[in-house]
């Protein structure tokens, strides 16, 4: 499998290696290899920037297909990547969930459901055990488990499967993505096109204050911050959460 430049792959010959070395890697998009996915690692093994040895979750065997279709020599797996173990899923411990939906957005296959601020669950038969969904999780109520007998092997057809929900998903928030731009610059152009309606004076000649004894006083402001914003906010937020959680599970005598 000859890489780019002089004497390499057409594009068309390229794109198609990429899609046979990404077919042999088991869809975890774990990124234990060092690349966002298992497409991109698939396109640095055709483009000679990656090693076939970097996938824990394809593991002795995966190496195995890949050497025999690349034509490169069978190696140990790289220990820097991680170590080839069972596959596990990720289980949400319900009484800690407090619905922020970080896990959701973390998935890339789309095997969490739920909604902001409800409980969310991990679908089993869908989780490819990639684990992204923890180091977001605020409140640590992720875990690592063994599957259901049903579940424990990983098929070349649950990878097909789990590709599919990555691209469908990759897709989606690009459309998401494009609505968005689309709508800040409508939303720009009205701005730079309008001005103040006809007869008023863009000019303010003074400004209401309010006096001591204004009910609306201690409010804030219609367009100013709450003294508590952002990260301080999200902060108190979630203690207060996880509050109500451990009560729940350790409910007072």
């Amino acid at each position: 499998m000859p890489g780019p430049g002089p004497g390499g792959p057409s594009p068309a010959d390229r794109d198609e290696q990429i899609r046979q070395v990404d077919r042999l890697l088991p869809q975890t998009q774990c990124t234990q290899c060092g690349y966002h996915g298992c497409k991109p690692y698939a396109e640095a093994i055709v483009d000679q920037q990656a090693p076939i040895n970097r996938c824990p979750p394809g593991g002795a065997a995966g190496i195995v297909l890949l050497a025999a279709l690349t034509g490169r020599a069978v190696m140990a797996l790289d220990a820097s990547c991680g170590v080839e173990a069972p596959r596990k899923i990720a289980r949400i411990v319900a009484d800690l969930c407090i619905g922020c939906t970080h896990c959701i957005r973390a998935c890339p296959v789309d095997a969490i459901a739920g909604g902001p601020k409800r409980l969310h669950a991990i679908i089993p038969e869908l989780c490819t055990g990639c684990a992204l969904c923890l180091p977001p999780c605020p409140v640590d109520c992720i875990e690592m488990i063994e599957p259901p007998a049903a579940l424990a092997d990983w098929t070349r057809q649950d990878a097909d499967a789990a590709r599919g929900r990555l691209n469908r998903r990759d897709a989606r928030l690009a459309r998401l993505a494009r609505s968005e731009r689309s709508r800040l610059a409508d939303q720009g152009a009205t701005a730079r096109t309008s001005g103040p309606p006809a007869g008023s004076s863009a000019t303010f000649t003074s400004v209401s204050t309010p006096t001591a004894t204004s009910t609306t006083s201690a409010q804030p402001s219609a367009v100013g911050l709450s003294p508590q914003t952002g990260a301080e906010r999200k902060r108190v937020m979630i203690e207060a959460a996880v509050a109500r959680a451990r009560s729940r599970l350790n409910p007072p005598t």
